[in-house]
């Protein structure tokens, strides 16, 4: 579905997510579009047209998925721009294949599909849709359901959640929804109170000053991709490997630190950063390092009736970054490994390194032996050869049905070899 948000580089933005992880009440006092509320049987929709007459079908469940992903790229203020220089998955038109990806489907083929979103021009005038964008979106307003034996609440600020935490400690905190929604749609899970915090203004800045970057813990992945726009390239190369452009559009920082995950996508990047996590609670704010932040499986030092305010990220940013995710698929996929690195590299020698793992260890860590192997040495391919085999050696990789314990150390070696190669590409180059 549909659902108007702030714009990054309009009023208002159609940002397409999955209707099956956002609660419905979570949605009151947003406007909110399916794909039946494109178009009207006498007067189809573009989107709509261009699907029926390249036959771009899928099952029941798929088809309106494709329909609402593709209007929301149709409506992106600055996809014409991007049909300028089209390559792989870049339209004649602008449009961006990847805005699809996360509608998974196998009844029929994608051709069609990709035909469909090709043929399509740019928003006329009169179409509702398009002039919406000039318009602020209507925000969601504080409020309260309850059925009597659950409750849902969205606060108007963040003191105000603060305090409902400290009285009701086992309140299920919520905000894209992409990691509790599949609880509930899967293993059945409900919760007693829900506090959605997704529209805080304290939880949504995007701050830059001369020491740091801070980054709104409510903020979805794609704002903040947006907002950067390639400023953090380490974060430019982990966002299109984070699931799909759906879950990026739902998706914040806090809920994929909060959840506590050792595979979560994000944290082996922004421990590359060195970042740090703001915290907050009735009693104050306070910052930690997140190479400090996990104590265990899905644990941290978060205390009890505290909240994820921000993510900061020092400068000035190391010279040398890069993120790597080894996964079943290219797309899409949980990882089996996840690695980010950055290295400061003056007159051919390391002057210190970063390097941040996921999938290794019942938290995401730090690779501490090998960054020490790596400072102070030349970055040649003998010192990257030993530092590579510390590196295969960090955490305690296991088995499962991801990835073996020797593939995903094969893979955390080679990880360093490949950052070696490409390093050398880019001098050369």
């Amino acid at each position: 579905m549909l659902v108007a948000r702030p714009g990054v580089t309009s009023a208002t933005e159609w940002v397409a997510i999955n209707a099956c992880l956002a609660p419905a009440a979570a949605l009151a006092g947003q406007e909110v579009v399916t794909s039946e509320g494109l178009g009207t049987p006498e007067v189809l929709h573009p989107v709509q047209r261009e699907m029926a007459v390249r036959g771009g079908s899928q099952c029941g469940y798929c088809t309106p998925g494709f329909i609402c992903s593709m209007a929301a790229e149709y409506y992106r203020p600055d996809r014409e721009a991007d049909g300028a220089d089209h390559g792989e998955v870049h339209g004649p038109n602008g449009f961006d294949l990847h805005a699809l990806s996360g509608n998974l489907c196998r009844c029929t083929g994608y051709r069609p599909i990709r035909d469909a979103a090709y043929a399509l021009g740019t928003p006329q005038g009169g179409d509702r849709l398009a002039d919406r964008r000039e318009e602020p979106p209507d925000a969601p307003e504080a409020t309260e359901f309850s059925d009597g034996e659950r409750t849902f609440v969205r606060p108007a600020t963040l003191s105000a959640a603060l305090e409902l935490l400290h009285r009701n400690p086992r309140t299920t905190v919520i905000s894209g929804c992409t990691d509790w929604g599949v609880e509930v749609n899967i293993r059945g899970s409900r919760a007693d109170c829900a506090l959605a915090i997704d529209r805080l203004p304290e939880l949504r800045g995007l701050v830059v000053t001369e020491e740091y970057l801070e980054l709104g813990a409510a903020l979805t992945l794609t704002e903040i991709e947006r907002g950067l726009d390639g400023r953090v390239p380490l974060l430019a190369e982990l966002f299109p490997q984070f699931a799909s452009r759906l879950i990026r559009n739902s998706a914040t920082l806090g809920g994929n630190l909060g959840t506590g995950s050792p595979i979560g996508d994000s944290p082996p990047a922004l421990l590359a950063l060195d970042a740090r996590v703001v915290l907050s609670g009735i009693g104050g704010e306070r910052e930690v390092p997140l190479a400090d932040y996990f104590t265990g499986y899905r644990q941290s030092v978060r205390r009890t009736g505290e909240l994820i305010k921000a993510v900061r990220i020092p400068l000035p940013l190391a010279g040398l970054t890069a993120f790597q995710k080894i996964a079943k698929r290219r797309f899409d996929d949980i990882s089996s490994v996840a690695i980010g690195f950055a290295l400061d590299i003056d007159e051919g020698t390391v002057r210190r390194a970063r390097i941040g793992l996921g999938g290794i260890a019942a938290t995401p860590i730090r690779a501490y032996h090998t960054e020490s192997a790596l400072e102070g040495q030349p970055w040649t391919r003998s010192t990257v050869l030993a530092a590579a085999g510390l590196l295969r050696a960090e955490g305690t990789p296991m088995d499962d049905h991801r990835a073996s314990s020797r593939y995903r150390a094969a893979m955390l070696g080679q990880s360093l070899l490949k950052l070696y190669a490409r390093s050398i590409e880019e001098v050369v180059a």
